[in-house]
């Protein structure tokens, strides 16, 4: 019946709009749309799906050819309309919920593909040159059908970067390109993809270390195959993109830093905004509230300084804290080893605080070479659904003398546990969830989470030194700054100098950090303002939990409220803990 039922909703659907439902179908219509989206993502975007650790197909990328693209415009359109003649009245509170969700998401997906700012497909911390050699490097590789499978997909690589070079002309006629000051030696993230010789690839990795069972026969074909397959299409592929940068892209990098300079750039900073926030907000409230909290925590700042007994000003503190020896360490697997014994510190301290945990694990690795440089101090790859790939931290070791050790405690809990390795886990692993909200993010939900998991881990006791705390603070400003910095370079008509300026002034990150953050905002524009947003949210609604329940609060089950399920746009989750809140047994009631 309940098969029956389900097919009778997707042939209701495929001829949209819906149409006369009783009450009982509307969940099940629900379900089936949920599915049949999931179904055509996974077939338009399998590699991003794959990267999400989705069981997606692993033979080809993602189509961004203008059809293909055409095509999804159209279906986000379809699929929002068809919402339309669901009932939310009908609906079960978990259905409400991925109804919210879902409209939510189609329709602000759909506002970003309205504005021109879609043409700016890569960002300094990296594109579909960096991208696509990662995720190949972070699968697994274990029977033929897998690299009989990667074999086709690097045999695709010519067409994906000629896609993306046609949508990157696109932007040069409509002028939306990234600031030329920027783009200095970002050819070098191209160049480290190519080779004089096939075999010293880091796209031949896998076709060195075959499973110890493959016999060495199919072994040599499809390192043949690879090596030929690298050698034809993939160095070409990344030769022709870095010609078209150098030629092509560069002479046409714009001057101005904010997108508002640019025809349209006003509303398309505006999409960004909501699309990252979840939430209807404006620059000029954006900008308020991190001036607010940014003075605010550097008045906590100030009391740890203080504490210490430090005979200086602000200013001087963060000096001292930016050159002295004992802060840092040259040695990149001394700073690896840190890493690791703060990480599983952190471990050992999750079942106070979580009422049950996910099952796959996470491992930790340096950032690629080829990207470092611009990248971000740590950021985290999720692991597959099905348990068969772990979960990765990547921890920065460029530089290592610009990469303080009081600042990993935080890194770690926030890219880590109880950070982003919990919150894709929890989101990925529960199979009640919807398949396209098992490995779709919200990000001022999801990096909301992870600030959350830095302030947590002052009840968690594992920031150890006042130069920790220090150092969480100093993260902490740092998410506050960007809503400033965001804000005046993309609203306010800041230059990149402005907003380098500013960091230095009020954050404790050293120059190399600050100058890649800053590009960061310029070339992602309103990225950086999610994650304060999420986590004061999630801050606020454990605050509302708290006074409500008093005594019979749990903290272990309201982390779990908060992560499964998966992610939420905030205003959806607010309306679920508030839910939560009224479910919760009461000591009278026991």
């Amino acid at each position: 019946m309940r098969i029956r039922l389900l097919t009778q909703c997707l042939i209701a659907l495929a001829a949209w709009p819906i149409l006369s439902l009783s009450a009982a179908d509307h969940n099940a219509a629900l379900e089936a749309q949920l599915a049949g989206f999931w179904a055509a993502y996974r077939d338009a975007f399998p590699f991003s799906a794959t990267a999400f650790g989705a069981d997606a197909p692993r033979d080809r990328l993602d189509d961004l050819g203008e059809k293909a693209l055409a095509d999804w415009k159209a279906l986000l359109h379809r699929h929002h309309e068809a919402l339309g003649a669901i009932e939310e009245a009908a609906l079960s509170k978990e259905n409400l919920e991925h109804l919210q969700s879902f409209e939510w998401m189609l329709r602000n997906e759909a506002a970003l593909l309205a504005h021109d700012s879609q043409f700016l497909t890569f960002t300094t911390m990296g594109g579909w040159h960096t991208d696509v050699p990662e995720i190949i490097l972070s699968l697994p590789y274990e029977s033929e059908r897998e690299y009989r499978d990667l074999l086709a997909l690097l045999s695709g690589i010519g067409t994906y970067a000629d896609q993306n070079i046609a949508l990157l002309r696109t932007g040069i006629a409509t002028g939306y390109t990234q600031p030329c000051a920027t783009l200095a030696g970002y050819e070098d993230t191209i160049r480290s993809y190519t080779s004089e010789q096939p075999q010293d690839s880091a796209f031949a990795e896998p076709f060195n270390a075959f499973p110890d069972a493959m016999p060495a026969p199919l072994r040599e074909e499809l390192r043949a195959q690879a090596l030929r397959v690298i050698d034809t299409t993939v160095n070409p592929a990344y030769r022709r993109f870095d010609t078209f940068f150098r030629e092509e892209y560069l002479p046409a990098c714009r001057e101005h830093a904010g997108l508002s300079s640019l025809p349209g750039g006003a509303a398309a900073y505006r999409a960004l905004l909501r699309y990252y926030t979840t939430l209807d907000v404006e620059a000029a409230e954006v900008h308020e509230l991190g001036l607010r909290e940014v003075a605010r925590i550097r008045a906590d700042m100030q009391a740890i300084i203080e504490d210490v007994g430090f005979d200086g000003d602000f200013a001087a503190f963060l000096e001292f804290l930016r050159t002295d020896s004992q802060f840092y360490t040259t040695d990149e697997q001394a700073y690896l080893d840190r890493v690791a014994w703060v990480a599983k510190s952190i471990d050992g301290r999750l079942p106070r605080f979580f009422a049950r945990l996910p099952s796959n694990p996470y491992g930790i690795l340096p950032i690629p070479e080829a990207t470092a440089q611009r990248s971000s101090s740590a950021y985290y790859l999720p692991g597959a659904a099905d348990g068969t790939r772990a979960g990765q931290v990547y921890v920065n070791t460029y530089d290592l003398a610009s990469r303080p050790l009081y600042e990993v405690v935080a890194l770690l809990l926030h890219e880590g546990v109880p950070g982003h390795h919990l919150q894709f886990s929890f989101q990925s692993e529960n199979e009640n969830t919807p398949e396209w909200a098992r490995f779709y993010y919200f990000q001022a939900y999801g990096e909301g989470w992870g600030l959350y998991a830095e302030w947590l881990g002052r009840e968690m006791g594992v920031y150890n030194t006042p130069y920790e705390r220090f150092g969480r603070m100093v993260l902490e400003i740092w998410r506050a700054a960007r809503l400033v910095v965001d804000t005046g370079i993309h609203a306010k008509g800041w230059d990149r100098q402005q907003a380098v300026d500013y960091m230095l002034a009020n954050t404790g990150l050293n120059r190399q950090n600050i100058v890649a953050e800053v590009d960061r905002y310029i070339t992602l524009p309103g990225q950086a303002v999610a994650y304060k947003y999420g986590e004061l949210k999630i801050r606020e609604l454990r605050a509302r939990a708290e006074q409500a329940l008093g005594q019979d609060f749990d903290l272990r089950r309201f982390h779990i409220a908060v992560l499964e399920g998966g992610p939420l746009p905030l205003t959806v989750l607010e309306e679920k803990i508030v839910r939560w809140i009224a479910a919760q047994p009461r000591g009278d009631q026991h």
